[in-house]
């Protein structure tokens, strides 16, 4: 069985992807150039449109027939809004080619079109887009079968032209928009699935978020729980024994301090993430606790007062250092409990012990339990356990014990070394 990362670390990693990096690199250097400048993508075909519809406007404008080159403008500055308004340009677009071939005989799909219809077809559904793309050749269609120049319709009558020659026209007019609509409908799906991508990226992201910040309150919850639990308990004992055995009492405020000191540093180490300028930390860190300090974490409750005995059993702790910060912290939260919450404490049992792939630990004290009203905490420190456990897939369970006192037992699994390598 392969080592499999947890869900905040494969968040964190797929936020770390830019999609708007890949789509941007994929368009290549011109398509990347007019997407971030849709303006001039505007004006290039407005162009489009005057280049091809020129000459034949200048030409009738040479017979005095000045409005096809009024209409062809008319329709390059209907071009100029496609974007906002795209079913409102192809309809107007479609009455200026109207207009043309009423007022000249002549004419057939403009560019304006084709561009028009390109738009619709990235804004609006596939259907919808395609309907209005045949739609947009009937007026013109309509015209050119009433206003037929006399020279067609001799031919026709002779038997020269085919009498079908009209429905040809319109369907390849027909045919033109349809490709000009499918080659929107395939940008559209592309900007779609890009959009999808961006905003799976963005709700990753958010949950690299919601995971760190859930880590660090976490971490915070049991560094300030547990060392300002040590640290009252450690006062009162110094207060108590000040005036019988100051030797002893010096004692007390030196362990007191030093794990006042302890807690500042595991702050800054947990909170120094969130305080960086430049990527470069504002301060050097301490470490994060391991199961190695799991001695010194002991010692630290011992001096406050609890009556601790341990068992350690087993192979020593699997060599992650995630996994021994779980066991370590377990254990921290499991003692912060029973010396806030338990009276008249006689003996604390201590057990970890490693069988195989499973870590146990189990924290029992033979102490009253305050009521509820005197509790200093709100359960958040139970969830987080079973939170932590959860990551290596064991469970935490806590409740009485049948003979008086409390008992939190947890089961953590870490793959042996021979799963490994399956």
């Amino acid at each position: 069985m392969t080592d499999k990362p947890s869900v905040r670390e494969a968040a964190e990693r797929t936020a770390a992807v830019s999609f708007t990096e890949i789509s941007s690199k994929r368009r290549g250097p011109i398509r990347r150039y007019f997407h971030t400048h849709p303006v001039a993508m505007d004006w290039v075909l407005i162009g489009i449109h005057l280049l091809f519809g020129l000459p034949n406007a200048v030409m009738t404008a040479a017979d005095g027939e000045w409005s096809p080159l009024l209409l062809l403008l008319a329709g390059g500055a209907a071009l100029v809004w496609r974007r906002r308004y795209p079913l409102v340009v192809l309809a107007a677009i479609a009455m200026v080619d109207m207009l043309i071939v009423l007022l000249t005989s002549t004419g057939s799909g403009s560019f304006a079109m084709w561009f028009a219809v390109y738009t619709v077809a990235t804004t609006q559904p596939a259907v919808r887009a395609i309907a209005a793309a045949v739609l947009a050749v009937v007026p013109m269609m309509v015209v050119m079968a009433v206003r037929m120049p006399p020279e067609i319709a001799k031919q026709i009558a002779s038997g020269e032209v085919p009498a079908f020659v009209g429905l040809i026209t319109g369907l390849v007019l027909i045919l033109a928009n349809i490709i000009a609509a499918g080659i929107g409908v395939t940008v559209r799906r592309d900007r779609l699935h890009d959009a999808e991508l961006q905003r799976w990226a963005a709700d990753n992201t958010k949950l690299a978020s919601a995971n760190e910040r859930t880590r660090i309150a976490r971490e915070m919850h049991d560094v300030v729980a547990h060392s300002l639990s040590v640290m009252i308990a450690l006062s009162d004992g110094a207060a108590v024994v000040v005036r019988k055995d100051p030797e002893r009492a010096g004692q007390v405020l030196d362990q007191l301090s030093a794990t006042g000191r302890t807690a500042l540093a595991d702050m800054r180490r947990v909170l120094g993430v969130l305080r960086t300028e430049n990527g470069v930390e504002a301060a050097p860190l301490a470490p994060a606790p391991s199961g190695d300090q799991l001695s010194g974490l002991l010692d630290g409750f011992r001096a406050a007062g609890l009556p601790l005995r341990t068992v350690m059993a087993g192979p020593p702790l699997p060599e992650d250092q995630n996994f021994r910060l779980t066991v370590f912290r377990i254990v921290q939260e499991s003692l912060t409990n029973v010396l806030r919450y338990a009276k008249g404490v006689s003996r604390v049992d201590v057990a970890l012990i490693r069988d195989g792939d499973a870590v146990h630990i189990t924290v029992a004290d033979d102490g009253r339990q305050v009521g509820t009203s005197d509790s200093l905490g709100a359960g958040q420190g139970l969830v987080g356990m079973r939170e932590r456990a959860a990551i290596y897939g064991g469970r935490v369970a806590s409740g009485p014990r049948s003979g008086g006192g409390w008992m939190v037992e947890a089961t953590l699994y870490w793959p042996g070394e021979e799963d490994k390598s399956v």
